[in-house]
């Protein structure tokens, strides 16, 4: 049996952490639309299930401290979101999961931005692959942010000593 509401809540956690990724660190309104597309209401003025599960993800995502905002719109989205400290570490973090390998003629600093999760969750987003998306989503949220170690990069700091200390 497919548990599609766990594929829908692994596509709106991505797109709800690219689009504030896409921003930080400016803090901005993350509408429900934006994620899931237009949705229409009832003939009561109430939002569909999957508007709702789509706003609940936002808040979790909030309550779980990946993201901060200042309030809720209504029902339409969070105001003044921003992803928070443990948020910005994990996405700009080296990934060990990848699905795609990267070309080693490109630039040392072109290699390591396709490295990072954040690299990871906008292809698993462009693939439109469901099994993609919810990997990476899960490996994100298994995750605890660890202090960055100089050695992450040596690849582009040239004569960097070995005893550098973490950058965190």
């Amino acid at each position: 049996m497919s548990h599609l509401h766990i594929d829908d809540f692994s596509h709106d956690v991505a797109r709800i952490l690219m689009q504030a990724y896409m921003t930080f660190p400016r803090p901005g309104a993350l509408y429900v639309e934006d994620v899931i597309g237009p949705t229409e209401v009832d003939d009561v003025g109430l939002h569909s299930a999957r508007h709702m599960a789509c706003l609940g993800a936002m808040l979790w995502l909030a309550e779980e401290g990946y993201l901060r905002y200042q309030a809720t719109i209504f029902e339409e989205g969070l105001e003044q979101a921003v992803l928070t400290n443990k948020a910005f570490v994990l996405l700009t973090a080296l990934s060990e999961l990848r699905f795609d390998s990267t070309d080693p003629q490109l630039p040392a600093t072109v290699q390591h931005e396709r490295a990072t999760l954040a690299e990871q969750f906008l292809r698993a987003i462009r693939s439109q692959d469901s099994v993609r998306t919810t990997a990476v989503v899960r490996y994100l949220l298994s995750r605890q942010p660890s202090p960055v170690q100089a050695e992450e990069f040596s690849d582009l700091i040239p004569n960097l000593p070995a005893d550098a200390p973490s950058l965190l």
